[in-house]
Order: C-alpha cells, then structure tokens, then sequence
C-alpha cells in the first residue's frame, strides 16, 4: 500500500455513524447514571375512550379469518436522511385495530392469536400487543439508545400501561418470534402479515411460512388481509366519527389562519409558503399535524392538481386554492379545500367559475341524500353539471349529453380527478376495498367521503376563454351518511358562496 492510498478498517458502514460521539462506557459511570432518581408515579392510565371500538373491530376482522394467525404490525422509523428519521406514524391499519395515535409505537406487532374454540363470548382470537416497553435506568438502554433511550426520546410506557389503556394483553416484542411460529406447520395454524407495512416483520413471516412449507398462496393471503382490514373502515364507528369531527374542526380554525396571513403572504416573496406555515402551525397544535401536504397554489398553480411546491407568490386580484387538512392525535384527518379571492373581492369571471363548481358540488349533495345512491353517482351528478355548463360556454365539440358518454368526456380536460373518495384514518381511507363494496356500492349510515369538484383552466389552454385562463377552482366538503340515511356536510363552518367568503374574510381581517 502506497502513501497515497486511503486506508480501511473492518468497521461495518452501519457502526460508522456513532463515531460522531463518544458514549461512556466504564462502569463507574454506568453505577452513577442509573442511581439518585425520584420513584416513577404509581398508577395506571384510564382506559382509551378507542378500546372498546377497537376491540369490536378486531372481532371483526377475526371472525373473517378463523382459525388463522393475524399480524398487524405498526411499521418502522423511515430514514429521511443519513441517520435522521421522519416522524413516526403508525400503519393505519395498526391504529385502527389497536385505538393507538399519535407516534405509538415504532416497531410494535398486533398478532390476532387463533383460539381453538370459539369463546364463551364468541371470541375467535386473542389479541396481543408485541412492542418494546421502557427500560430500567440501570440499562445501557436507558442513557445510549437513540431509539428506545429515555434520555434520547423520553420516558416511555411499560407493558401494563399500555395495557390498561388500550385493554390489549401486551408482551415484549422479544417473544414475538417465537409466538409467531407456533403451532405453524404442524396442520393447525395458517398466518397472513399486511403487506407493505413492516419489511422487517414480514421477512419474519415470510421465513415461517417457508419452514412449514405454506408459502404457496401467501401473497394472495396477505392481500386478502390488507383488503378486509380496509373494508372494515368504510363504515365508521360513533368514535370515528367524533374523530373526524375534531379534524374538520381544527382545519376550519386552520383556514381562519390563513385568511388572517394573506396580508404577510401578499408581501412575501413566496407567499404561499406563509399559507402553509399559518395552517401547519393550527395543525401542530390541535392535532397531530397536517394529514397530508397542503396545497396552497395562488393564481396559476391552482391548475396543478398536486401541488406541494408552494413556492409561488400571491397576487391581490387572484384567486388562491388551498386544500388542506388536520391531523387530530387519534391520526384521523379531515381534507378541506376551499378557494378564495386574494384580496377579499371575486372578479365576475371568478365568480363565474366558482359558481360553475359549488352548482356541480351542490348537485353531488342532493345527489347523496337520494335513497339508493351509488358512491359512483356523486361523480355522474357533479359532471352533469360541469358538462352542461361548459357546453353553454362553447368549450366542448359536442353537446353535454355526448361528452357525457364514454366515448366522449370532453369535459374531464378540465377536471381529471374524480369528485369523491373515502376520508377517515387516510386521506384517501379504504383504498384497497374492492370496487363493489367502494365504488359501485350503496352509501350506508356511517360512511364519511369528500364532495370535491372543480375546474381547472391553465393560462396556457388556448381553448378557454381568455378571461378564464390562469383560474382554478375547486370546493371540497367532508360528508357523513346519517343512520337515517340523509347526509351531513362536516365542513360545512367555512362558508361555500362567494358572497359568504368575502363576508367570512372581511370579517377575519377587520
């Protein structure tokens, strides 16, 4: 080896980013750092107000799959650079099943045990809980675990806290292996993981599965799992629906937010970036966070359906889009848009467009009220409209009624999104349910779905109207089917016609 050349060592690449730090080690200190600490408080938590709804769910999705192991884990940290990670959120499926939020609990397992025999209660499984509970202060754990440390992440719940509050029988992710394998293979026990939500969990099953020979079929298995676990949440439970109320609630104080900040956002290079800030403060401290990345796109940029970018400027005299949404603890979401005049006052072409789209938002409500409705219908009754109008307009090559039939759709140019989808733990909840029990179904008491047409005319469309181009609009409303059948507009605080918005907004700035 010449001078020249850089030298190696046997340090494995995965060791190399603690060499940052030095991290004490003799035993002296390990005596001193886990000695003179005030006892921990005494006491259990209440129980969840989520345990029992949880707890029904789980009987559920058991009651689909007898005599078969059901695992659900909550997912891991995902690097977001280097040796940081993103915040923690666990697999909405984990959360549903277990009633747990917020950041609970990074490599924790729900396992769905098959019992041999129904339960006096009709039970068909027992439910554990596998996560890894806070260590003693005389562990290395405790002081040098960036992870799991108490020092690094704070104090962490035991196995009987946990317990207590979600009424899952828990045990130390340690044993979840063995647990996991037992009696497969031997004839009695069948085991199915969702997919796509613990790579390394699944790895383990997956290993199970090859040493009793029944990796024959596992893929079709596990979606079969994945999709029942969906479908379970189309329609949601009273503690749901408290839930997504509390969302929309604090989305509205959200957008209230906004209105008060278009002032900053006008005079701020990337205005639209203030838009976000206001929202996302609203969100941290209701709720969560936001449920997924808002749009805030002024002027042009509301023509880009997914745009996240946020970077643009906002003009007096344009019209601003923002969809957006909170996150409360419990991890459900609302997702809102609404579009609003910069500067308080619609322009007529905006206000043109607008009514174009709350005339097509309106006709998917009544729609929705009508007994017998598919889901699909309230896409069919917002493009009547959108069709009609755009006809009128002179945009389309041919009359409402043939662009409305499949070989035509002329008019989804200017709308290529659809006009609903399921809301609740997702912001686009339920998406692995099967067609008929999502789009060709019935609406039923307890579904909770958005309402969200709009029209999109990029500054570029030579086949719009001048006035028009540059302008996109889009309202969007969270709707609950009552348990008589009728349909309530969850968002319906933040106000939907022009006139109600720049009442709302001057209101807002004084």
């Amino acid at each position: 080896m010449t001078d020249s050349q850089p030298t190696t060592t046997s340090q494995p690449l995965s060791e190399r980013v603690n060499n940052r730090s030095q991290r004490p080690s003799s035993q002296a200190f390990r005596e001193f750092i886990a000695d003179g600490w005030a006892t921990r408080k005494e006491g259990l938590p209440e129980r969840s107000p989520a345990a029992d709804y949880a707890a029904a769910r789980r009987a559920a999705v058991g009651g689909l799959f007898p005599g078969e192991r059901l695992v659900v884990p909550a997912g891991q940290l995902v690097t977001r650079s280097n040796d940081t990670d993103y915040r923690f959120r666990p697999h909405s499926a984990f959360a549903h099943l277990t009633g747990m939020g917020t950041d609970e609990e990074p490599d924790a397992v729900l396992v769905l045990h098959p019992l041999e025999g129904a339960s006096a209660t009709g039970e068909t499984h027992e439910a554990v809980l596998y996560f890894r509970p806070r260590a003693g202060r005389d562990t290395e754990e405790f002081y040098a675990d960036a992870r799991y440390g108490e020092l690094w992440v704070g104090e962490r719940p035991s196995l009987e806290e946990v317990a207590a509050a979600t009424g899952l029988r828990t045990d130390h992710i340690d044993s979840f292996a063995d647990a996991l394998a037992k009696d497969v293979g031997a004839g009695q026990v069948n085991v199915r993981v969702v997919p796509q939500s613990d790579a390394a969990v699944e790895a383990q099953v997956t290993s199970v599965r090859e040493r009793a020979q029944l990796s024959q079929g596992a893929a079709a298995a596990d979606a079969a799992l994945a999709e029942a676990l969906s479908e379970l949440r189309l329609r949601k439970d009273a503690y749901e629906v408290e839930q997504v109320r509390a969302a929309v609630d604090a989305t509205a104080a959200g957008f209230e937010e906004i209105v008060r900040s278009l002032p900053r956002a006008v005079s701020h290079h990337r205005g639209e970036r203030v838009i976000e800030g206001a929202f996302g403060a609203r969100a941290r401290e209701d709720g969560n966070g936001i449920g997924y990345d808002t749009i805030a796109a002024a002027g042009n940029h509301a023509n880009t359906l997914h745009w996240i970018g946020n970077d643009g400027q906002v003009r007096p005299g344009e019209l601003v889009l923002v969809d957006a949404g909170v996150e409360v603890d419990s991890l459900y979401t609302a997702d809102v848009t609404r579009t609003f005049p910069v500067d308080g006052t619609f322009t007529p072409a905006q206000r043109r467009i607008y009514g174009v789209v709350l005339e097509a938002a309106d006709a998917a409500f009544a729609r929705a009220g009508q007994p017998g409705t598919r889901f699909r219908d309230l896409h069919t009754a917002a493009m009547e409209i959108i069709a009609a109008r755009l006809a009128e307009w002179g945009m389309l090559p041919s009359s409402a009624e043939e662009s409305l039939e499949p070989e035509g759709q002329y008019h989804r140019r200017w709308m290529v999104h659809g006009t609903s989808h399921h809301l609740g733990l997702d912001v686009h909840d339920c998406a692995q349910a099967r067609r008929e029990m999502y789009l060709d179904a019935e609406l039923e008491p307890g579904m909770i779905f958005t309402i969200e047409p709009g029209l999109y005319f990029r500054a570029d469309d030579l086949k719009v109207p001048e006035e028009l181009r540059g302008t996109g609009v889009r309202i969007e409303d969270d709707v609950l089917v009552r348990e008589d059948g009728s349909v309530e507009n969850l968002s319906a605080a933040l106000p939907r016609t022009p006139d109600e918005i720049e009442t709302w907004m001057a209101s807002l700035r004084g």
